[in-house]
């Protein structure tokens, strides 16, 4: 993982409404929250959907007016980089519904995630879980919409679908333009859901060096990959 990080002073947010947020909440008790940006005006708020809860009294205890925030969020455009800033949060409507007014960060930081960049695609796979407790493999179909010689970005509708993915092996199946089906071993390394869809980062176990001879016949440069 690359560890350079850069700073920018007032740097745009431009998470699109809708897109959730990472919430890491330190005082009074450690707490991480997944929440949904509703919107935001530059330089003053942003907001955020507060989360469901069984009864009102429910996070009282750590989402109150003053209370720090760290905030992490993901861009695939910008090819897999982790944005973070600090925040406090400013207001708690109730009122037509309940929503956290947090401060717009003065400087936010960017990690880039991979060590190398992936190039865009839109390729059909499938991908084949194993599953000890049945006798029958899991499979998704779904589309790979980045890849690199060292993993891929794939992306598959999930309604309806309960699938715990994070950390398994699995087997990316695709059609080579030159050889027909070939099948990748892999393994997830992270997940995310929104919506009705699931993405996930795949980091291939490509030992027979499959990968390079794809992005060849694919007519992707693999040399910056």
């Amino acid at each position: 993982m690359s560890e350079t990080i850069t700073k920018k002073s007032l740097q745009l947010f431009e998470l699109e409404p809708g897109k959730y947020l990472d919430i890491q909440i330190n005082h009074p008790v450690s707490v991480r929250l997944k929440l949904a940006l509703v919107g935001y005006e530059m330089g003053k708020y942003i907001i955020l959907k507060y989360p469901k809860v069984a009864s009102k009294a429910e996070y009282n205890d750590v989402l109150f007016e003053g209370n720090a925030l760290i905030i992490r969020y993901i861009m695939p455009a910008n090819d897999g980089e982790c944005f973070a800033f600090r925040s406090t949060i400013k207001y708690i409507s109730q009122y037509p519904e309940r929503l956290l007014f947090i401060k717009y960060p003065c400087q936010i930081e960017n990690r880039q995630l991979r060590m190398q960049p992936r190039t865009n695609i839109h390729l059909p796979a499938t991908i084949i879980v194993e599953d000890s407790s049945d006798s029958k493999p899991t499979q998704f179909n779904g589309i790979i919409n980045n890849i690199s010689t060292k993993g891929c970005g794939f992306s598959f509708k999930s309604k309806g679908v309960n699938a715990s993915l994070n950390k398994q092996e699995i087997l990316i199946s695709l059609q080579s333009p030159a050889t027909g089906e070939i099948m990748i071993p892999g393994r997830v390394c992270n997940s995310r859901n929104n919506q009705d869809t699931t993405s996930i980062g795949i980091q291939f176990i490509d030992n027979a060096n499959i990968v390079p001879k794809l992005l060849k016949e694919l007519l992707i440069d693999n040399t910056a990959n």
